[in-house]
């Protein structure tokens, strides 16, 4: 691999990681549309053995593989990392064991690019993407979400996303417009409106789906990475997101009410401990009359975005139909 940094980039690792040299290992990812790099370096002299950077190298041009090439659309993902280090730097330590996620090592600013530097997870015992999961491995994912959210409901939302979520309405006009489905389209600012206004607002992850969530050798871990939207919200909003991530429509129709309540109950259990002052059957009360929201607001998004994506099914179509008459 040539070389990935320059010297400001590189004495940052080194400085940050104790390390006497490091070399490029592998690419993991390539950023979204060409704005960089995920990137495991391997340490040498260090107490560690690999650290993983995310090098973000803002373009000024792209080309958005769905077509979506918009100023705005390059505005949102440059936030985006901006909120992603800001999570980081003033939120990340809050996670415990019960929400794990990479540890933060540093950060550094070099003109338009700028370097995130964090624990391995792999090399920490969470080696494992899964393209698919049992009901059991889709538990761990669900504990892990209300573990987060119980440990910041109520929280402010200084320096992150006002609403969490990539397709929060308000940031998403481009799809809004494309969406040829009239009676949703009409919905929108409604279902927006009844979940910004729930009265319990935690932080979400905001892009929840299974490939953001890493497992350990024996699946009976999980943590997570990736918070890039991270911001306020309900909950039900991540859960919808994992749900649809992962489910088929017959998993879906068939999981939905066992699933829901497995995260309720991890959620009740983690706000007594988290948030003592608060009734926990108040929060599940109103997040669960939410959750058909939650799930026709991404539908929404995805119509708009791509209307021929795989997760748009009967299920979603039906629990939208629902939900627009209630309103």
């Amino acid at each position: 691999m040539n070389r990935p940094f320059g010297d400001t980039f590189e004495s940052l690792i080194l400085e940050t990681t104790g390390a006497s040299s490091f070399e490029p290992d592998k690419v993991i990812q390539e950023l979204w549309s060409g704005y960089g790099q995920i990137i495991r370096l391997k340490l040498i002299g260090s107490d560690r053995d690999t650290v993983v950077v995310k090098h973000v190298m803002m373009p000024f041009a792209n080309q958005h593989p769905r077509g979506w090439n918009s100023n705005l659309s390059h505005q949102r993902k440059v936030f985006s990392y901006q909120v992603e280090t800001e999570w980081y730097q003033s939120r990340s330590a809050r996670c415990d064991d019960h929400c794990r996620i990479p540890q933060y090592l540093g950060f550094g600013r070099d003109g338009e690019s700028v370097l995130l530097i964090l624990e391995d997870l792999d090399s920490s015992g969470f080696p494992k993407r899964l393209s698919s999961v049992t009901l059991d491995q889709a538990d761990l994912c669900l504990r892990w979400l209300a573990e987060f959210h119980a440990t910041f409901l109520g929280d402010s939302t200084n320096g992150l996303w006002e609403t969490g979520t990539y397709w929060h309405l308000a940031t998403r006009p481009e799809e809004l417009e494309a969406l040829d489905d009239e009676p949703l389209k009409s919905a929108a600012v409604r279902i927006d409106r009844h979940l910004s206004e729930a009265r319990f607002q935690t932080l979400v992850h905001g892009d929840a789906k299974l490939a953001n969530f890493c497992f350990s050798e024996k699946g009976d871990a999980v943590a997570a990475l990736d918070f890039q939207y991270v911001g306020g919200g309900c909950g039900m909003k991540d859960v919808a997101y994992f749900l649809g991530s992962c489910l088929s429509e017959s998993e879906c129709e068939k999981n939905e009410a066992r699933l829901l309540d497995t995260y309720f109950a991890f959620l009740e259990a983690a706000l007594r401990r988290h948030k003592p002052s608060v009734d926990p059957r108040e929060v599940i009360t109103e997040w669960r009359d939410l959750f058909p929201l939650a799930w026709t607001d991404f539908h929404r998004f995805l119509k708009g975005w791509c209307p021929g994506h795989w997760k748009i099914n009967s299920y979603s179509e039906r629990l939208a139909r629902e939900v627009i008459k209630t309103l």
